[in-house]
């Protein structure tokens, strides 16, 4: 059992019971999966950006990431429909806890000028995604060996039926939210 399981079990299902009184403690929000995405645009040109990508996101979440094609074909950007266009990772269980770890307590406080992640980035349904505009943050990246900054999206699903209740339940978790200006 992982850090971030046991916090979840002892803390945090206490503090959301105690704060939204929850008839059964199968009703307290969880976490599902967290889905890594990686959109490489430039993988039209040079198909070893994207083979680049799908390494660097496998060292990232411990996982090998499936590929994203193309559902239509534009023209203008030299799109077919059907090419290799980025990659994803679906994470669930003990891998998906541990990489919340390394996210939260590793990468995120090494973005420059970190204040905090948006509490914006909430879809009305207890989702939560947030935006990375490099890869270079997380620890296991290897400087030297990055042609091409990547950038990539992280959403994290959660069982929660109200932003409110997901917000406390990542707040409870350790996400570092960013305060609202007072």
């Amino acid at each position: 059992m992982t850090r971030m399981q046991q916090k979840y079990g002892s803390e945090v299902t206490a503090a959301l019971q105690s704060q939204f009184n929850y008839g059964s403690p199968m009703a307290i929000p969880k976490i599902v999966k967290i889905v890594i995405n990686m959109g490489v645009g430039d993988a039209i040109q040079d198909a070893k950006i994207l083979d680049q990508a799908v390494d660097e996101l496998a060292t990232i979440a411990g996982q090998r990431p499936s590929l994203t094609r193309a559902r239509k074909s534009i023209s203008n950007f030299k799109l077919r429909e059907g090419m290799a266009i980025g990659c994803r990772v679906t994470l669930r269980g003990a891998r998906m806890y541990e990489f919340l770890d390394r996210l939260m307590n590793l990468a995120l406080p090494r973005v420059r000028d970190f204040r905090g992640v948006s509490p914006k980035g909430f879809d009305g349904r207890g989702n939560y995604t947030l935006g990375i505009r490099d890869q270079l943050i997380f620890p296991e990246i290897d400087y030297n060996k990055v042609q091409k900054i990547k950038g990539m999206n992280i959403s994290i699903v959660t069982t929660a039926k109200t932003d409110e209740e997901a917000h406390q339940l990542l707040a409870g978790m350790g996400m570092p939210f960013r305060k609202a200006a007072a």
